[in-house]
């Protein structure tokens, strides 16, 4: 099963295809998010990341009711 993470960007570097970006996970900063699949991503947006890529542009709220979520469950 894959699993696509909510995060915030806060930083975007390239041009074209080759934007990637530094995405927030709820405290922590991963860089070189690839931008191929949101070319409309700005700073401050709101995305669902797998594998190093950002896939989908969301609204905060989801991403927030995901991240609550997620935070939920416990690994046993």
């Amino acid at each position: 099963m894959c699993l696509a993470i909510p995060g915030k960007i806060v930083e975007i570097s390239g041009e074209g295809s080759f934007r990637t970006a530094k995405v927030n996970f709820d405290g922590l900063n991963k860089s070189n998010i690839s931008l191929l699949f949101c070319p409309n991503a700005n700073v401050a947006d709101f995305c669902l990341v797998h594998a190093g890529n950002a896939l989908e542009i969301i609204n905060e709220e989801v991403a927030r009711e995901t991240m609550t979520l997620l935070n939920s469950y416990s690994v046993q």
